[in-house]
Parts: C-alpha cells; structure tokens; sequence
C-alpha cells in the first residue's frame, strides 16, 4: 500500500513542570532536597537566603507549617505579581511590594546587588554552608595501603610488586589469588618471582591493620595474635587453637581441644575468649561509615498525653523571593523574558518545597496515630500497616504516600526509625486475626534473651513456642527473622 497521512485526535494525561518538580521533591531525602535547594538559591537571583530569626525556633505543635493549614491549596498565576507573598515556613516571609525606584536606576542596581551578593555568598562562613561540603570521605582499603606505600623508600620493581599485592586484595582484606598467578598476571621485564611477591606481601601484611593480606582465615587470625603484646593472656593456646584446631573450636568441641593442646580448662576458655575477639574479615574496617549521621525529617513527642508528628525544624529550607530584585523586575515590564521565567520558577520552588513538608507531616502522624502502640510498649505492639491504607485514610495515591515515606526519618523517644519501618508485613494467627513481622521478630529476640544459655532453643523450638502464642510461623521463616537479627543458631549460642 502506497504511503498514507492520517490525522487522529487523542487524550492522554500530562504533568505540568511544576508538578514534575513538584513530585521529584517529595521523594528527595532531607538531604538531596537541601542541595537542591542550594542550587537554586546559587542560580536563581530572585532567590535569597534567609537568616533564621531565633536559634530557639520551636516546631509547631499542632505539626502544620505555621502560616498554612493541611488542606490549603495554593494558585500559581501564569504570570509574575508584584504583590504576592510566599510563605509558609520559618524563615520563609517576603512580601513583595512595590517600589519607587526610577526604571533605568534599578537595572544598574540589580545587576550589581545580584554580582555582590553571589560573591558574598560563596565567599562568607555563614550558617547556610552545605552540611554535604564538610562530610569525610572514607578512603578504600587499597587507597588507604597505597598511601601508606608511599612512605616507604622502595626501589622501583619491589614498589611494583607490593602494588600488584595491594590490588589482588579481596574487600574483606584476603589475598584469594596465589602468588604464582599474580606473577603470571601481572607483565614486568624480567618477570616477577614468587619469591619477590612474598616478600612483598610480608610487607603488604605490616602496612596498617594486622589480618589484611591474610590467604586464609587462619594465617588471619594468627596475625593478629602476632601483633598483641607476647604477654597476653591466653595468647600461646589462642595461637595453636588458630593454627591447628580452627575447626573444633567451631564444633565447641572444647573437651577435645583440652586433650590435644594439653592446657588447663581456665587457660582454654581465655584462649578461646581472645580467638572470639579478634576480626575474621580485617578488610571490612575500611568500609565503615561511623561518621554519617541521619537528619530525621519528623520528630515525635507526647504532647498532653496524644502522640504528635511535627517537621523537624533543622531540615526546613532558609529560602525566600529576593523583595528587592522582585520590585524592581515588577516596574520594568520584563514579561516573557527568562527573568519572569526564572521568578515563576521561584514562585514554585518554594510552593512546592511548602507542599512537600506539608505532606511528610501528614504521612508522619497518621503513621503514629495508627502505631501509637509501638511508642508505648515498643516493638512487640507494631500493627500490619500497608500503604494503600494509609492512602486511602490521608485521601492521597498510594504513589504519593510511598514517595513520601521513602528514604524519610522520624525520631523518637524509642530511637530514630525510618517511615518504612512501620509498614511491616502482615502474617496470620491461629485465631484468624493479624499481627506483624515486626512483632514476631521481638518475641523471637525475647525468647532468645530469656532462654538457658545452657540449653539453647532451637529454630523448630521457636516455631512451636509462637504456635503456642497463636502465631504460625514456619521453621524456616524462624530462621530467617533470626538471621535478620543476626543471632546466631542454638548450637553456637550454647554455652558450658
């Protein structure tokens, strides 16, 4: 058939710019919506940064946004008004008035107060400083060895050799290779040498933590007890128990190890505590990240005996339109120019940011409201909860309570929780009612700190204590909820 042009008229639903922007920042964590935020305060000139009034700025306690209610909807006008106000927040107050300035005056100035106040903001220690620009960063266990490497004075080719051990290095701090691959793997005029690579992984093994370098958890294990003082007690049997009897020490075969080694039972149980207290995986220190903390976006207290959800006020923007450079774009006329476009995409952000804080509250205390057992008895009493329930109580899609309750904190006076700790999922009872997963893994957690530690309870034990309890739950499932726990199995925790 001969090509054709035909003409068909269709509906489809499309999201507006602002409310694209709209959605992307209700699921930015706190602190991807402060750079966010950042960025727009360094872009857009009609944007400014605003000091907060009191350093004793308490949250509301009714949990709304002071200035606005819940439910309160807000118009966005196609084009700029002078006269609009953009509120909603503390330390987001600028009425825009009108001005006096001459026309040709206020160009002149508004070019110069936007260059002085982007320079200042670059330049100054003020308190709106991105939190982000003075995190520190981790370096990686080779990193950390390469630069270590560098202090110490090698010729060329043992530098190289140490290098190629460095990089043949598991996460866990393992060398898993042998040294004849790496010679073979790695090109070099003459070739590398077995012997060239052990001694350089010797010296690989004295860079930094003792264990890193290790071709096996024994050789690891041994490296630390080489690295304590010789007068530890219980160092000498820990050694030989490492070396020789690795294996009935996880069998707790503690009778045996006695027998073969020839020691004392007092001097095997400090040996055998020395051995539990060393790091089988040395490689994993480097990937910790003990100096990251979490900003919780909702901070809960008991307020005349209700549980109350109130935004926390550290992570509320500092942002409001610029009243000067607004006036003076208002008197010169400059509609459908990129200024005016700029300023309506102020007029949102800010909106929008409002909006944003607005609906986290909401999501927050009705999760509390619904879980105000957990924050009275704790993790035992936390209810199956799903997001379409909560969607359909708040009158909102399910898609927004989920990006509102993704990657969001609340603090409380039982720890800091994220939102989707509360969702946990829903399992059966004999009686045909609910309860959750959260609440079967507290009573397993609860069983297994009361339990004689002599006589360990058994996974099928468990089940059938919560079967008792009206709870059916599989062996299986037991294990997994006491893997997520990370206890381990009866025959490990089983002591004398």
């Amino acid at each position: 058939m001969p090509p054709t042009l035909e003409l068909r008229s269709k509906q489809h639903v499309a999201l507006t710019p602002r409310l694209q922007q709209s959605v992307r920042l209700l699921q930015l964590s706190s602190l991807e919506f402060q750079r966010e935020l950042r960025q727009a305060l360094d872009s857009n000139p009609f944007l400014e940064y605003d000091e907060p009034q009191s350093e004793d700025t308490e949250p509301p306690t009714n949990g709304v946004l002071p200035g606005h209610g819940a439910d309160e909807t807000h118009v966005v006008s196609d084009t700029p008004a002078p006269t609009e106000a953009v509120d909603g927040f503390d330390g987001l107050a600028g009425a825009e008035t009108a001005a006096a300035a001459p026309v040709d005056e206020a160009a002149g100035e508004f070019a110069q107060d936007w260059s002085m106040r982007a320079a200042s903001r670059h330049n100054s220690d003020a308190d709106d400083v991105d939190p982000g620009a003075w995190a520190r960063a981790q370096p990686t266990m080779h990193e950390h060895l390469h630069n270590l490497l560098q202090l110490y004075p090698l010729n060329e080719r043992d530098r190289a050799a140490a290098q190629v051990v460095i990089e043949a290095l598991d996460d866990d701090g393992y060398l898993r290779d042998s040294l004849a691959d790496l010679a073979e793997a790695f090109e070099a005029d003459p070739p590398l040498t077995e012997e060239e690579l052990r001694v350089a992984l010797r010296l690989v093994q004295t860079l930094d933590r003792p264990g890193v370098g290790a071709r096996s958890l024994s050789e690891c294990l041994s490296l630390e007890l080489d690295a304590l003082p010789e007068d530890t007690p219980g160092r000498a049997v820990a050694r030989e128990i490492v070396l020789h009897h690795l294996e009935k020490l996880a069998r707790r075969e503690h009778a045996e190890l006695q027998k073969q080694i020839g020691c004392s039972a007092e001097a095997l149980r400090t040996a055998c505590a020395l051995v539990r207290r060393l790091d089988p995986k040395p490689g994993e220190y480097y990937g910790r990240t003990d100096d990251n903390y979490v900003i919780p976006d909702v901070i809960v207290r008991k307020v005349k005996n209700r549980w109350v959800a109130t935004i926390n006020p550290a992570v509320l923007p500092r942002a409001r339109i610029h009243r000067v450079y607004a006036e003076l774009f208002a008197q010169s006329g400059g509609n459908g120019t990129p200024l005016a476009q700029q300023l309506q995409e102020a007029r949102w952000l800010l909106r929008n940011a409002e909006q944003r804080f607005t609906t986290i509250q909401r999501v927050a205390q009705c999760i509390v409201s619904y879980q105000k057992a957990f924050f009275e008895y704790g993790e035992i009493a936390l209810k199956p909860l799903v997001l379409s329930k909560l969607a359909e109580e708040l009158g909102l899609h399910e898609s927004t309570v989920s990006r509102a309750s993704s990657n969001k904190y609340m603090a409380t006076p039982r720890g800091i929780f994220e939102f989707r700790h509360f969702f946990p999922r829903e399992l059966a009872t004999e009686t045909g009612g609910r309860c959750s997963a959260a609440a079967v893994r507290a009573l397993i957690k609860e069983m297994i700190e009361q339990e004689d530690p002599r006589n360990p309870l058994s996974d099928v034990t468990l089940a059938r204590l919560l079967t008792q309890e009206g709870m059916i739950v599989a062996r299986r499932t037991v294990a997994k909820y006491r893997n997520l726990l990370k206890l381990p199995p009866a025959q490990l925790r089983k002591q004398g």
